[in-house]
């Protein structure tokens, strides 16, 4: 018989919901608790959240019953993590996989890795970050890539993003669209404090590749809408920014090595100046050496030609499709590196 893994859904968001609805789906996991956030989730069973049959597991917003039920892993969601509960889920015995934000080690988050492993150590317990990007597109997808080459010069991974078509309406407002080009450029952005994050996988690449990085910059490029662009919200007003364009470049040896760009855009080339035209939305990773070579990673085309970007899915299972080699691993802070190739167990059903 296959072993199952009793699993927690610790929140209920956009990727949360996916791993409900994979738990419920796939005889390897055994849901057990279902910890939410907002009131009207609460005495719900899990299936209603979700919109499917019953599971029998009742969503509840008390932390100290979740925290006191027997599991094996924890499926962390929130998008922040609160690092202080993280440690104390590892220190009552439960292996935590997780979306929120770290993944692998770096000089950006030193304090809290080393309180992360430390409450591994205590709880004889795993901890696992993984995603989409970072954790999939920006570190494995490359290395995967590098694997057939024979030298390389650099490496440019592009995260392409249609706002308005293929991430929540509330993206806009996060995101800042709709304002002002000067006082965009004058404040902080939700993508440009993403450099710790994102850095992680440079890291992981250079860790991959042998080599170390001297230093990370960061560019930022805008465009604005030259009409009116009308969303079910609202419209993001003519002369607004109504795209974005962040580069992050890690230098080795003192030459730009890898390059990040993350372009998200709120219309085509035809409503905004200057007229960017990126294309659908993707991954897309490119390597130029000896052979040059690109890899893509989008959502498949229906037969009446659209195309759904399953970004919350692949966040969720980057993660999820880890639980049983992260349970049945060594505690410690488990890097990819750590676990090697994934298996992922009761995928065919």
């Amino acid at each position: 018989m296959t072993e199952k893994y009793r699993v927690i859904q610790w929140m209920t968001g956009d990727v949360g919901q996916v791993g409900l609805r994979h738990f419920a789906d796939n005889p390897v996991f055994d849901l057990v608790a279902v910890l939410v956030h907002t009131p009207e989730k609460v005495g719900k069973d899990a299936g209603d959240i979700i919109g499917i049959g019953p599971t029998g597991i009742v969503a509840t917003d008390d932390v100290e019953s979740v925290m006191a039920t027997e599991a094996d892993c924890v499926f962390y969601t929130p998008i922040i993590m609160d690092v202080d509960t993280v440690c104390r889920l590892l220190r009552s015995g439960k292996n935590v996989v997780t979306t929120s934000g770290f993944f692998h080690p770096s000089k950006y988050f030193r304090e809290e890795a080393n309180k992360i492993e430390a409450a591994c150590r205590d709880g004889g317990t795993s901890f696992h970050g993984g995603g989409i990007h970072p954790g999939y597109a920006g570190d494995l997808l490359p290395l995967t890539l590098a694997r057939v080459a024979s030298r390389i010069d650099k490496i440019e991974v592009y995260e392409v993003v249609n706002v308005l078509t293929d991430a929540p309406l509330d993206h806009i407002d996060w995101l800042g669209f709709g304002k002002p080009q000067d006082e965009f450029l004058s404040t902080p952005t939700i993508l440009g404090m993403g450099l710790p994050f994102f850095a992680q996988s440079m890291y992981m690449i250079a860790d991959g590749l042998g080599v170390e990085i001297d230093d990370i910059t960061a560019d930022l490029a805008v465009a604005t809408a030259t009409e009116d662009i009308p969303h079910e919200l609202g419209a993001i007003a003519s002369g607004t920014v109504a795209a974005q364009h962040h580069t992050w470049t890690a230098q080795v040896g003192g030459q730009p090595f890898i390059a990040f760009h993350a372009i998200y855009l709120t219309s085509g080339p035809t409503s905004i100046e200057p007229a960017w035209d990126w294309g659908k939305t993707r991954y897309r990773i490119v390597i130029e050496g000896d052979p040059a070579s690109v890899l893509t990673l989008e959502g498949l085309e229906s037969p009446d030609g659209t195309t759904s970007h399953p970004g919350y899915n692949w966040t969720a299972m980057g993660a999820i499709n880890a639980i049983p080699d992260v349970c049945d691993a060594a505690p410690g802070w488990l890097t990819h590196y750590d676990l090697g190739l994934i298996r992922p167990r009761g995928m065919v059903r």
